[in-house]
């Protein structure tokens, strides 16, 4: 069974079990957090869509993390001739989330 949710304006497909990385959400470690935005729910074949969401459907899960930071991104930036360089490093701040069930 898994389903496609709608997570701080991202989708994301997520099983019973699985753990995955969305944006920073306020919760704290071990709380329990529900979603309510899902899109789609497949159980063993029997597909419903949403119009635009599954009436009903919910996706409860637990912070494992409250910030984990990914990996850095550098941005550079030239301009030839000129003599101008520059660079920027950026980490996004992601929370960690166990999904504990699908109902």
């Amino acid at each position: 069974m898994y389903a496609i949710v709608e997570i701080a304006g991202q989708q994301f497909k997520v099983e019973a079990g699985k753990e995955i990385f969305v944006q920073r959400l306020g919760a704290a470690k071990d709380a329990a957090v529900e979603f309510d935005k899902v899109l789609l729910v497949d159980n063993e074949g029997a597909v419903k869509v949403g119009s635009p969401y599954v009436e009903g459907a919910v996706v409860k899960a637990t912070v494992l993390d409250e910030l984990v930071k990914g990996d850095k991104v550098l941005v550079f930036k030239k301009i030839r001739r000129k003599g101008f360089q520059k660079l920027n490093g950026h980490r996004q701040q992601f929370t960690k989330i166990r999904i504990d069930a699908i109902a």
